[in-house]
């Protein structure tokens, strides 16, 4: 387990590292990311949905079209005359 010594020592050596006005800009550009990867996973859940409800609205028309090409069903009857 990191204790707070330990992570206070490693916020030190960061900003040695890239000092105090890179650390900024580093978070935001972090920022920037994360915000634009949020955005593209709701699109893309918003599309699958899309795609969802226009499938079960073309569902019945299909249905629908795919009667209307097909023949009845024989019956009983239907089968002793042919």
């Amino acid at each position: 387990m990191v204790s707070g010594w330990q992570i206070l020592v490693i916020l030190v050596i960061i900003l040695l590292l890239f000092g105090g006005r890179k650390i900024p800009e580093l978070a935001k550009g972090l920022g920037e990311g994360i915000r634009s990867f949020k955005k593209a996973v709701a699109e893309e859940e918003q599309s699958q949905k899309g795609e969802v409800i226009d499938a079960e609205v073309e569902s019945p028309a299909k249905k629908g079209a795919q009667q209307a090409n097909s023949q009845p069903p024989i019956t009983p009857t239907q089968e002793k005359k042919a």
